[in-house]
């Protein structure tokens, strides 16, 4: 069931991923003292009261191309953020199920945050007496008694009460988380899982991504332009593929840090964001006739990350001028690149041309079926004692790492858990020998694995 999603809305320079870092409990956004620091949306869970929910960094709003010899982009005019505080906080109210609208208590209200609240305003609905999304006005910067006392001045942004906070240190976040979780909206009625098997189709721009599922479906589903980014919702599509239900999700293109622009196109890539937690298998798409980009990377990374499996399709092949080494280096110099093992399939296809693209969901079905994979916990720990007689762990020091018991214990993804007698001995490297043995034992052909390392209990 998806948890609510919160969203840090603001002007720049008020700490709105100095706050995110807080929520989450851990460094995930950069933070600088520069305006306009972050540079791409950030997705985290954080928890309140055993309440679990999503939190959004939207970024800073970034002014205009500074004038010549102007050093401070906040000399700027307020009025030339307009456009992208707009978009934002409109985006923000759509998407999010509770706003957090930051504010500096310090520096009080000022034009930029008047826009915010009347677009937060505007686009709020009353539904049942109440205001949906709910929004709660936070004063940052308040780490003293008379910077708390400052915030009074927000009363005039017509948003309610502030919440004087700090950020950095936490003070007042409590009051304000306590605030939050009351007003998120309450669970819905659980409702008929999907059995569908989700596959997201995933890229950077322009690589080919409605075009292909255009051609999966045999018709003209998703519109397809040449124009990067012109998919900005996830759209899904429902089949069934020799008598598999299947659900197609064609997302927005997703660009690396620094190219995803304030508004409509970061919450585009939220959406995406949030079609690759809902997949179970990713076709991430890249370009056969550009090089490797750190966009590429970035998303596969994402894929990876959320332990999703995965078929890279490499798209546009019919342009590529080959010889008899062409597939064969293209394959090295995409796994050197994007960091991809042995483990990920590989399609060289063309959307345009059909070229191939009969085995992309004979694919992803292969692949789905390998991510529900269960070894039997005998011949799991056979390989384990198989593998460390083999090569035996290094020894920290004068401690060596002993492995008791080994046991799978959920698929999708596959996860294994080992009782050890220290955890901190794993080293990562050993980690990834013994996820190599389970893989030359088992396949898992396009699927991460998720490997954990218990300190056995006394009973065991």
């Amino acid at each position: 069931m998806p948890k609510p999603l919160v969203a840090i809305v603001g002007r720049p320079n008020v700490g709105k991923s100095t706050l995110f870092n807080r929520l989450i409990g851990e460094q995930r956004a950069v933070v600088d003292d520069t305006a306009g620091t972050t540079r791409d949306r950030l997705v985290a869970e954080a928890e309140w009261n055993g309440v679990p929910f999503d939190v959004v960094d939207t970024g800073g709003i970034e002014p205009l191309p500074r004038q010549e010899g102007q050093t401070d982009p906040l000399a700027v005019d307020s009025a030339q953020f307009v456009p992208q505080i707009r978009a934002q906080a409109e985006m923000a109210i759509l998407e999010a199920d509770a706003v957090i609208f930051l504010t500096d208590a310090v520096a009080g209200p000022t034009a930029a945050d008047h826009e915010v609240a009347a677009i937060l305003r505007r686009r709020q609905q009353r539904r049942g007496g109440e205001l949906l999304p709910p929004v709660l006005l936070a004063a940052n910067k308040a780490e003293n008694p008379a910077r708390a006392a400052d915030a009074v001045a927000l009363y005039e942004l017509g948003m309610g009460d502030p919440y004087p906070i700090s950020a950095l240190h936490g003070t007042g976040t409590g009051d304000l988380l306590d605030a939050l979780v009351a007003a998120l909206p309450a669970a819905p009625e659980p409702v008929e899982e999907d059995q569908a098997i989700k596959i997201a189709i995933v890229g950077r721009p322009n690589v080919g991504k409605s075009s292909l599922l255009n051609r999966l479906l045999g018709e003209e589903r998703a519109i397809v332009s040449p124009v990067p980014g012109t998919t900005r919702d996830a759209l899904d599509t429902h089949l069934v593929y020799n008598g598999v239900p299947l659900t197609l999700i064609d997302t927005a293109g997703l660009r690396r840090r620094g190219h995803i622009d304030p508004g409509v196109e970061k919450w585009s890539a939220l959406r995406a964001y949030k079609a690759i937690a809902r997949a179970d298998v990713a076709l991430l798409v890249v370009d056969a006739t550009e090089p490797f980009t750190a966009q590429d990377a970035h998303i596969a990374g994402l894929v990876i990350d959320a332990l999703k499996s995965v078929v890279v399709l490499v798209n546009k092949w019919d342009a590529v001028e080959k010889d008899e080494h062409t597939l064969v280096e293209y394959t090295r110099r995409l796994r050197t690149e994007l960091h991809f093992l042995d483990y990920v399939p590989v399609l060289f296809i063309s959307a345009k041309t059909g070229q191939r693209v009969d085995q992309v969901l004979p694919m992803a079905l292969r692949v789905q079926e390998e991510r529900l994979t269960r070894v039997p916990t005998s011949e799991l720990n056979r390989l384990v004692r198989q593998a460390v007689d083999e090569h035996p762990p290094h020894p920290r020091g004068s401690r060596l790492l002993k492995m008791s018991y080994a046991a799978q214990v959920r698929t999708d993804p596959p996860t294994f858990l080992f009782h050890v007698n220290d955890p901190e001995l794993v080293h990562f490297s050993y980690k990834r020998y013994l996820e190599n043995r389970l893989r030359a034992e088992y396949g898992f052909l396009g699927t991460p694995l998720r490997l954990s390392f218990r300190k056995k209990s006394r009973r065991e």
